[in-house]
């Protein structure tokens, strides 16, 4: 890997050092999450590992402080990145009331923050995509230079949401990237069973937008196809379609065991593609990552994700009587 890659993107050391930090806080808060799934301490996870570098890569080639963000329920590294701390997903994942996504409603992974430009989404996969193409049509009519970017699995490119959206934006030439995270798997359901072209950016050119396929192992290619396409939406020329190919670590949640369909030299070799590894290689080739940042940097993280495990698990749980908030007008 070429030493200076980050430098030609434009990127400084202490932004590329920031994105591993990034990727290591989203490894070691989703690790933590299994440990407390597995105690019984919190009922349901869905996991980002393998596709770190992916979620951070994108996140950093957005403006984060003026785009929008409409993730899928694994972009924990997509919504760190934006501004959601460890404290706020921790209280989401253990369902408590000061949980700023939905005050305990939602299942984990229904990312929502208004201050930080963050979109809920649902259960059902990729409505997101015509609300994100939605946001970008209002951005227009009221003259705001903003992009939006709206993720998901290369099973929800199967849905009618996907088409309708990628149709819609790309007549009305509209803002928005469309990032695919296509970890081989719809649950289950292999990516050979789930699509007749072979990769999910054939079908850009029937919506007339550019379609790539990257390495979504590394969060420098992401960051440049990326920022490409957020260029591209800025001078008007409309939306592009991303697909990044990562892998999913795990199983698809803490409900599911991958293994009754994924062999032994499947999972082995994903260990090898581990985003992490691969980046921590380049930083520590560039010497911009040494042994003492990198001990500095994990003994950070851990006392974050310790300090907000502890303030989640003692939070109270919404009151009964704010089951009908925000249903009703008032």
């Amino acid at each position: 890997m070429n030493n200076n890659r980050h430098k030609m993107l434009g990127l400084t050391d202490e932004e590329v050092l920031e994105m591993f930090e990034m990727m290591l806080l989203a490894r070691r808060f989703d690790e933590r999450t299994w440990i407390l799934n597995r105690a019984g301490r919190i009922p349901f996870v869905v996991s980002c590992q393998g596709q770190e570098a992916a979620q951070i890569g994108a996140a950093f080639a957005l403006d984060r402080q003026n785009d929008y963000v409409l993730p899928y329920y694994r972009d924990i590294g997509v919504v760190l990145s934006f501004g959601m701390t460890v404290k706020e997903l921790m209280l989401q994942i253990y369902a408590k009331g000061e949980d700023p996504n939905s005050g305990g409603r939602q299942m984990p992974g229904h990312f929502g923050q208004k201050k930080n430009r963050i979109v809920t989404g649902s259960s059902p996969v990729t409505t997101q995509v015509p609300h994100a193409v939605g946001i970008a049509l209002a951005a227009r009519m009221k003259q705001q230079s903003i992009v939006t970017f709206v993720s998901f699995g290369e099973g929800s490119s199967n849905q009618g949401d996907f088409h309708e959206g990628l149709n819609f934006a790309g007549v009305h030439k509209l803002p928005v990237i469309f990032f695919c995270e296509n970890n081989g798997y719809a649950i289950s359901v292999p990516a050979s069973l789930q699509l007749a072209c072979e990769k999910v950016s054939d079908r850009a050119i029937g919506y007339g937008m550019p379609g790539y396929t990257i390495d979504g192992n590394d969060p420098l290619a992401v960051y440049e196809v990326v920022k490409l396409a957020v260029e591209r939406a800025e001078r008007g020329e409309g939306p592009t379609l991303i697909e990044a190919m990562t892998s999913r670590l795990t199983p698809h949640s803490s409900d599911d065991d991958h293994r009754m369909y994924r062999d032994t030299e499947e999972l082995e070799k994903m260990k090898k593609d581990d985003p992490i590894s691969s980046f921590r290689s380049y930083l520590y080739s560039t010497k911009i990552l040494t042994e003492k940042t990198e001990t500095e940097m994990e003994a950070k993280i851990e006392k974050l994700i310790d300090e907000a495990t502890e303030y989640a698990e003692a939070a109270p749980f919404a009151t009964p009587e704010s089951a009908l908030n925000y249903v009703y007008g008032e």
